[in-house]
């Protein structure tokens, strides 16, 4: 278990600078999962270096995988030796995916074609996240999936699988990737369809392996692909770690943040169109594709903050952002937001847990059942908000902390380590 730590974050009267940001964590997880399932060795450059990663690295290598990982300054290369179709191996101990949701979800998917039992767990958080979404899918598929009261530990005994054609309850990509990566060994056509478009990272992933997948905004399809190929790729940098950067420079006069290198995944980006609401100024340039996804630069400035309300259709495109454009809400116009249910069941409950920290601050901030409603205009105080061992809330605070009128403490700053283990280091060099 990690240590905690805390963060003293300082008022900055803005923030400035060139920056990167590590290897997008979403991506990463894809990558090696599916390369594990290829054939040949793939390589990845940039691949995220946060801790949520790194389990799913853990967790193919008990499955029989060889993977190489090389650190050199802040990037990590991986290289995974694919073991082919149906090619993982049982284990000899429970998978432990630590605080990963993603890394849970997508390898019982995965598993699911796999003619042996695996028990998946994690830490306590993990533990309390909802897995039935899974299970229901993949024991339609012809797999055995068992859990307590449809919460971690996992029991995954793989079968010959049917395909199906199945339509989620809630927007989860992870869901929607798990189906996906089961349909990779299924008989026939697995079609996924959802009651609103989630990020399309694993279908242009398969796609990219040679998989022969489909998909458009809100629905994908693939077929039974036993012939995928490694790959050799750079993961782009992550836009959740850089929505925080981008938060930062719209609310705080004079500040202007270039990030390089950045995923521009139209299905990631969302956020920008909130930031662009609320009046700042974004330019953002895709100059390459990098395995099917574009990669470039994003440019943020300040601009004159205004209100804003974030409605429920909006909320399956920015659930991962929805902490960071909180702060926006705390040192811009204010912010309501409604329809992120969904928030009580991630990490922490981040509904809760970020009104909290927020109103620690100093903020005018109150929880609804289904989200949160933020005062604009009310100068922060300062003070001590505890991240509840979640990375993106750590993240939050601590650019709350850059407006406010004296010193504030991050408790649980070591959490960032699951995303993004050089954030405060990062936020030091744009207050410099």
């Amino acid at each position: 278990m990690p240590v905690e730590s805390t963060e003293i974050v300082a008022p900055a009267p803005c923030v400035q600078g060139r920056i990167g940001v590590p290897g997008d964590k979403s991506i990463s997880h894809r990558y090696a999962l599916i390369a594990a399932l290829a054939t040949g060795t793939s390589r990845f450059e940039g691949f995220s270096t946060g801790v949520d990663a790194a389990a799913t690295l853990g967790c193919l290598r008990q499955l029989g995988v060889t993977i190489r990982e090389r650190t050199d300054a802040d990037s990590l290369s991986v290289e995974v030796e694919g073991r082919g179709w149906r090619g993982l191996s049982a284990p000899d101990a429970a998978l432990d995916a630590a605080n990963s949701g993603t890394t849970m979800r997508l390898l019982t998917g995965a598993l699911a074609a796999h003619r042996f039992t695996t028990t998946l767990t994690g830490d306590a958080s993990l533990r309390r996240r909802p897995m039935a979404r899974v299970i229901d899918p993949l024991s339609q598929m012809g797999a055995r999936v068992e859990a307590p009261g449809g919460r971690p530990p996992l029991s995954v005994t793989g079968a010959d699988l049917t395909a199906i054609d199945y339509r989620t309850a809630v927007p989860s990509a992870q869901v929607k990737s798990a189906v996906l990566l089961a349909g990779l060994h299924a008989a026939g056509r697995t079609i996924v369809t959802e009651p609103a478009p989630t990020r399309d990272h694993t279908e242009r992933a398969l796609g990219a392996f040679g998989a022969h997948v489909l998909y458009g905004p809100g629905w994908a399809a693939v077929d039974r692909s036993a012939a995928m190929r490694a790959i050799a790729a750079r993961v782009p940098g992550d836009p959740s770690a850089a929505a925080y950067w981008a938060v930062a420079a719209a609310a705080l006069p004079g500040s202007e943040v270039e990030i390089t290198g950045v995923g521009l995944n139209p299905s990631r980006l969302a956020f920008l169109d909130v930031l662009q609401r609320a009046g700042a100024q974004i330019d953002a340039d895709a100059d390459e594709i990098e395995a099917g996804e574009p990669v470039g630069r994003l440019r943020v400035r300040h601009g004159t903050m205004r209100p804003l309300v974030i409605l429920p259709e909006e909320v399956p495109g920015l659930i991962d952002e929805l902490p960071a454009l909180a702060v926006l809400g705390v040192l811009g116009g204010g912010l309501t937001v409604t329809g992120a249910g969904e928030l009580r069941v991630k990490e922490s409950d981040r509904i809760t847990a970020l009104v909290t920290g927020l109103c620690a601050l100093g903020a005018d901030a109150r929880e609804l059942p289904d989200g949160f409603v933020i005062a604009g205009g009310r100068p922060l105080r300062g003070g001590r908000a505890d991240a509840a061992g979640d990375h993106r809330l750590a993240m939050a605070f601590a650019i709350a902390a850059l407006g406010a009128e004296s010193e504030s403490t991050v408790a649980g700053a070591e959490s960032v380590d699951v995303s993004y283990p050089g954030f405060f280091a990062t936020l030091r060099s744009l207050c410099g």
